[in-house]
Formats: C-alpha cells, structure tokens, sequence
C-alpha cells in the first residue's frame, strides 16, 4: 500500500508583486496610474542620487588617497563609490 500526501504546497520562488496580484478596478484606475508614475520619479531621484554620491565618494576616495596614510581610509571610501554608482546603475 502506497500512501499519498494530498497537501497543497505553494511554489517557493514564486514572487508575485501586490500590484500583479490585484487588478485594480476602473474607477481607481487614474489613482493607480498616478501612483505608479510617481514612484517612478522616486525611483529614478533615487538611483540618480546613488550615482552622483558615487561618483563624489570616488573623487574623495583618490583625494585622500594621495598621502600614504590617507590610503587607509581613502581606497575603501573609493571603493564604496564605486559600489554605489554599480547599485544606480543596475
């Protein structure tokens, strides 16, 4: 006698957003848009931030770079920028 397991069981990867998840009704429709559009903006402000901090961090970084003993801090403070401007741009 074989027994079976009559569980239901939900794929472990699956990543399904709250806005896939639900249609939004007609009528809230113009709300939704609005919403997305600005969370856009938002999103684009902040990877543009990200980016420019990046890049000013870099510029720190080989400043303080250029004494021997500033190298300590200067390089990890490069390199951080450079993590930064990777984290803007994908």
């Amino acid at each position: 006698m074989a027994i079976r397991c009559r569980l239901k069981t939900k794929p472990i990867n699956k990543e399904v957003s709250l806005a896939e998840s639900k249609k939004a009704s007609w009528l809230l429709w113009p709300f939704v848009a609005i919403w997305r559009l600005v969370t856009f903006i938002l999103e684009m402000t902040g990877r543009f931030v990200a980016i420019l901090l990046g890049f000013v961090l870099i510029a720190v970084g080989v400043l303080v770079s250029l004494t021997v003993l500033g190298a300590v801090v200067g390089v990890p403070l490069a390199l951080f920028g450079l993590l930064l401007i990777f984290r803007g741009l994908f």
